[in-house]
């Protein structure tokens, strides 16, 4: 990748813009700049009457890795970062047209919350999901936001205090995509086909009402969570755990487990 390569592309068909994380040197973690192109293109399709819905896919094994930790620990502290996030997550819901993931690769961490965010989810036999923030010292705060009202009470507390692994039967299982498909193609073209015989009209004000709750959790708690995230992530046992991830040796309290990966 060179300063001039977009590390998100974008792409036209019959009204669904397709935007595709590109950046596999990091798995399409949530580098500044993958977030501010991301970022961009949203608002580009926000404002173009001939889009109809909006695919967010990716190239690669990875969806999204979560927090890019190597940034991460070179930016001066942790606010920018939390605030970046917060901020992409509620651009995709306050979108006026409908998001649609295509997973079919691993999502970690801040991924989660990406997925979590968008209004409808496919994955493929591939895909695996795991909220890894506990492993590295860290909380899944912001991602929260997007992930807690998509869940069962339990299956938040086994997957975000265990910092496990789960494969798309389960991520389905528990609300968190809309559909474990083995043809992750076929499955969202047949998505994308219900949805391009709906009004945009209908489209936007139809999903306010799906959004309404989470947004609303936003207004109330999203300063609170950003600085909590923020407070973690500058803390010396996330400290500790963020270089244990990018020394690939497990942390100081976790000798002999496996390794974490990501972040909010």
């Amino acid at each position: 990748m060179t300063p001039d390569t977009a590390v998100v592309t974008h792409a036209l068909d019959r009204g669904v813009a397709t935007l595709t994380l590109d950046s596999p040197a990091n798995r399409n973690a949530l580098s500044a700049r993958l977030v501010g192109e991301l970022a961009g293109h949203l608002t580009t399709a926000a404002a173009d009457p001939g889009v109809r819905a909006v695919v967010l896919a990716h190239t690669g094994t990875t969806f999204c890795a979560g927090a890019d930790l190597s940034e991460a620990a070179r930016e001066e502290g942790p606010a920018r970062g939390t605030a970046r996030l917060l901020a992409l997550l509620r651009q995709i819901l306050e979108l006026p047209k409908p998001v649609v993931a295509r997973v079919d690769g691993h999502v970690r961490a801040g991924g989660l919350g990406l997925l979590g965010a968008c209004d409808l989810a496919v994955a493929g036999p591939a895909a695996t999901f795991a909220f890894t923030e506990a492993r590295l010292g860290l909380a899944p705060a912001i991602i929260s936001l997007t992930t807690l009202p998509r869940m069962p009470e339990r299956a938040a507390a086994r997957w975000y205090l265990t910092g496990a692994t789960f494969d798309a039967a389960t991520a389905e299982r528990i609300g968190l995509i809309t559909e474990a498909a083995g043809d992750v193609d076929a499955a969202l073209a047949a998505l994308l086909d219900q949805l391009r015989a709906c009004s945009p009209q209908g489209l936007a004000e139809t999903k306010k009402l799906t959004t309404r709750g989470v947004l609303r959790a936003f207004d109330e708690h999203g300063e609170a969570v950003q600085e909590v995230s923020a407070r973690l992530f500058d803390s010396e046992e996330a400290r500790e755990g963020v270089l244990a991830w990018l020394e690939k040796r497990p942390p100081r309290w976790a000798a002999g487990a496996g390794r974490g990966t990501g972040g909010d």
